[in-house]
């Protein structure tokens, strides 16, 4: 950071300290006019997001910016920025930690080139748990504690991390031809992030690992043969449709990604304390909307990518998804020779195999009732 920028850092903080955002300055009796209007005056926070302005998790995003202004009456106002704004979209751990962004909107795996441990907050290996039961984890399990423990203690970095919003289980990808089984995809050339991307390699595929806007072009180039994002509504945006027409969903290689709201923990820990709260508890609030907003949006443009898109739909092939599990089974023993990581991959297992023992003995055959009244849809 320039000198300019870290004076810029003291005097916000200094300004915290002081409690004018809170109303704290209004004690000087002879200045009552002037800590009067200070008083009315926002705090600006300056958050960028890893996504295109165009996509739809810069909505979501944005409604977490409007809860956030609402549940703080204004005292709080975000400037939410998209990648690029700033800093590209893999960096804004390191902006946020710098106190260069005050926030992040991102997920874990982009930076897990620092540290493979990131990816376990939401790409990690697939013990049967689902993205519901794994945003539990992060909030009841004592995830939460261990991604403290990861960011602050082993990596010394100066940022508070939450997590937010269960993501459906991610397609397998595009495909410009059909797939039928893993011999299909090997030696392909294809995208993905994370740990993923060490499942991927091991079965044989060539990775890249591309932030979302770069993506299609790259397919458009040949850098890449085939990729997955997320969902279908950024696919859908991003234009997937018209590099590839095969779009296979139900994978294990991301099942249980959130999105990763980062903090600057300086910035964060001079705010009122009412302030820190609705930062925090509005993420569990957006948490639910953007659940709700995704459902609607993600189900609506699956039906515009096979209708006006013309796409194919199948559901991944078993034996890939078979490959996929082999494969986690073979990376796992690698991750665990780091103690944090064992650690975290042991509070995870215990925390499914209670956990999802009830989620499945207590679930009725959804399927079973679907097919009842939507005879013929689904193709399993």
């Amino acid at each position: 950071m320039t000198d300019k920028t870290i004076a810029q850092g003291v005097n916000r903080r200094s300004f915290l300290r002081t409690g004018v955002v809170g109303g704290g300055a209004a004690a000087a009796g002879s200045l009552l006019a002037a800590p009067a209007v200070l008083a009315q005056s926002p705090l600006v926070m300056k958050m960028q997001t890893s996504w295109p302005a165009s996509d739809i998790w810069q909505t979501m995003a944005q409604q977490y910016v409007e809860r956030v202004e609402a549940m703080s009456n204004g005292r709080l106002k975000i400037d939410l920025l998209p990648a690029g704004a700033v800093v590209g979209a893999f960096q804004v751990i390191d902006a946020v930690n710098d106190g260069v962004l005050d926030a992040s909107h991102s997920v874990s795996a982009y930076w897990y080139g620092k540290n493979k441990a990131a990816s376990l907050f939401g790409t990690g290996p697939v013990f049967g748990g689902s993205p519901t039961t794994m945003l539990s984890w992060f909030y009841a399990g004592g995830g939460e504690e261990f991604f403290r423990e990861l960011v602050q203690d082993v990596m010394g970095m100066n940022v508070v991390g939450l997590m937010g919003f269960p993501m459906p289980a991610q397609p397998f990808g595009w495909f410009k031809n059909p797939v039928t089984g893993l011999a299909d995809v090997q030696g392909m050339k294809y995208r993905t992030v994370g740990l993923a991307a060490d499942v991927m390699q091991s079965m044989g595929l060539s990775v890249a690992q591309l932030p979302g806007g770069e993506i299609v072009p790259a397919m458009e180039r040949g850098v890449i043969d085939a990729f997955e994002f997320n969902n279908p509504s950024s696919d859908l945006r991003f234009g997937a449709q018209d590099v590839a027409k095969n779009y296979y969903l139900g994978s294990y290689h991301q099942a249980a990604e959130t999105f990763e709201f980062l903090f600057n923990r300086d910035f964060l820990e001079d705010l009122e304390p009412d302030l820190q709260a609705i930062l925090r508890h509005a993420v569990e609030a957006v948490s639910t909307y953007n659940t709700a907003f995704a459902m609607d949006n993600y189900s609506a443009d699956l039906l515009k990518l096979t209708g006006e898109g013309g796409v194919t739909v199948h559901r991944t092939p078993q034996d890939i998804l078979s490959a996929q599990i082999d494969a986690w089974d073979k990376l796992i023993p690698e991750l665990e020779s780091d103690e944090l990581m064992k650690r975290i991959l042991d509070s995870q297992r215990a925390w499914v195999e209670r956990v999802t023992y009830y989620e499945l003995m207590n679930a009725p055959d959804y399927t079973l009732a679907y097919e009842h009244y939507f005879p013929g849809k689904v193709t399993l």
